[in-house]
Parts: C-alpha cells; structure tokens; sequence
C-alpha cells in the first residue's frame, strides 16, 4: 500500500462513537487521579477540618431550618465548598499534564476534545465524593445536624453530582495557565464564588445593592439547590438558569482552550 492510499485510508476513517469516550480511559484516569496522596488529603482535610471549626456552633443546633437545623444547612455548604474544591482540583491537573506532553498524545489519538473534557470531569468526582463522604461522617459522629434521613443522601448526591460545574472551571483553568499559576489563581476564584454564592453567609443577609450580584455569581443556584430539599419553600427556576449557564460556559471555556493546546503540537 502507497503512502498516498495510506493517507485516504486516514481521511476516510469513521470517527470513533461518542468522540472516543471509553470506560477504560476513564477507569485509567481515576487510577492516576487517585495516585496523588497529596491532593487526596488535602480535599478531604481541608473541608472537615471546616467543619469543625466552623459548623459546630452550638447555637446552630437550635436554630431550625426547613426541615432540619442550622448544624445540617451548615455542613451542606461545607461539604458543597469541599466538593467544589475537589472537583476543580481535579480539573486543574491538566497544567501539569500539558508540560509533560499529554497534549501531544492526545493529538494523536481519535479522542474529541468534548469527549475528552467529559472524561475528566467524571474523574474528578471521584475527588468529590471521598470530600462530600468525609463531611458528612464526620457531622454524623461528631455534630447534632438533624434533618430526615432520606435527606442525608438526597443532599449529599446533590452536593457530589453540583460540583461537576467546577470541574469544568479546573479544566479551564489548567489549559489557560501553567502549572505554577493555575491552582493558586483557581483557589482564589473559587473563595470568591463561595462567598459571593452564599456558602459563608447567606444571601439573603447581603446588603441589598449586592444581591443581585450574588444570584448572577456561579455558585448561587448550585447552593440554593442543594440546599432546598432542607429548607423547602419556593422553587425559583433562576436557580436552575445560573447553573445551566455557567457550565456551559465553563465547558465551552474548556474545550475551546484543549483545541487550541492539541492545535499546536
């Protein structure tokens, strides 16, 4: 075979189903993810610890809420912060990936850019659940969260499956910045939208002028909606909007930054 029939053979060959997505990659994504102690214990350290320093008030076990008290409303959030944490960490490895080659390997590959974005953030919630699992224990043991049982698990599939958002966001980040850049400048835009989306303080105790600010910020409808199947009250579709939006963004933010990497090797 000529080296001009090889090349038609290339050009003509089907894409790959689903850009290429594969269980394998993934499952060797999360081993790889999983290697890094370090990131390990610091998405799981970092929430819990927290917690307790923060989510114990003994005021908080009094002061009812929904369907539940504050203590349960308060590790919601922390955990929702932890998840957020992990998830973008998880993302942001990609910095580090690039200046090791993957890129170029990638390039190589049938692997679409979505399918491969997809595949990360997947993989990042296995960081996700291990911050989520280990707010939730230790409130269990260590707290009076009170709220309906079923309510511990609607929540905390809540909170894991929310972050996917700020996976997105890490793996915007670490194709736009180096390594020795990306994590910091990620961390400080995400205590950002923490406090701007209510995680610290409620909304509805801001200043009115910033109100509305805080709705249009990236964390406020996720925060709103793991919190209301504890608080309850009036469903607000705005909340489901902003979430929409702003992954979209964030995913479109992505790829459009892996093409661009993938394009110059």
């Amino acid at each position: 075979m000529t080296a001009q029939s090889n090349l038609t053979a290339a050009l003509e060959r089907v894409p790959p189903p689903m850009g290429g997505f594969s269980i394998t990659v993934l499952r060797l994504e999360v081993r790889r993810l999983l290697r890094s102690r370090t990131t390990i214990t610091l998405v799981i350290a970092m929430p819990v610890l927290f917690f307790l320093s923060f989510g114990r008030s003994s005021a908080y076990v009094h002061q009812h809420i929904g369907r539940g008290n504050m203590t349960a409303s308060e590790m919601i959030s922390i955990a929702l912060f932890g998840a957020v944490f992990a998830t973008a960490a998880g993302g942001v490895t990609v910095s580090t990936e690039r200046t090791l080659g993957w890129s170029r390997q990638l390039r190589c590959t049938p692997l679409s850019p979505a399918a491969y974005i997809v595949m990360k953030m997947l993989t990042s919630l296995t960081l996700a659940a291990g911050a989520v699992g280990a707010v939730y224990l230790v409130a269990l043991v260590t707290s009076h969260a009170s709220m309906p049982s079923g309510l511990w698990v609607i929540t905390g599939i809540c909170v894991w499956v929310g972050s996917l958002l700020f996976s997105a966001l890490g793996l915007f980040f670490g194709y736009l910045l180096p390594p020795n850049n990306a994590a910091n400048i990620l961390s400080l835009v995400l205590m950002v939208c923490s406090a701007a989306g209510g995680l610290f303080i409620p909304v509805s105790q801001f200043p009115h002028r910033y109100v509305m600010l805080a709705k249009l910020s990236p964390l406020y409808g996720l925060n709103e909606l793991v919190h209301y199947p504890l608080v309850g009250g009036a469903f607000t579709w705005f909340w489901i909007l902003n979430l929409a939006v702003w992954l979209g963004l964030f995913v479109l933010g992505a790829v459009w930054r892996l093409r661009r990497d993938t394009a110059r090797v």
